[in-house]
């Protein structure tokens, strides 16, 4: 029996995904931060090789929260909950402003 193949579709994104899916370009901001933020958090607990125990002791939250940040869920954090544990890791976080097309 043949099997069934899954084409993925990719699309070039203009430098801001969620703006590429409709979200406002205020929204788009917000979200891309915490993006940005998480990615942090994961990369230094994939460097250090922590598990999320650890990693919830070490930034003094729940394994539960550090579970949710390096899936991706990044529902209910917000931009300044992320920035202070990025803090936590000797990393500080700046804002750059550039004009939008």
């Amino acid at each position: 029996m043949p099997t069934k193949r899954h084409v993925t579709q990719r699309h070039m994104t203009k430098g801001n995904v969620f703006k590429d899916i409709g979200f406002s370009p205020e929204e788009a901001a917000i979200l891309a931060m915490r993006v940005d933020l998480s990615i942090e958090i994961d990369k230094y607990i994939k460097k250090k090789r922590l598990t999320q125990k650890a990693a919830a002791s070490f930034f003094e939250v729940t394994q539960p929260k550090i579970s949710k940040i390096v899936r991706g869920d990044l529902r209910g954090f917000s931009i300044d909950y992320l920035v202070k544990m990025v803090s936590k890791i000797g990393k500080h976080p700046r804002i750059t402003f550039r004009k939008v097309a």
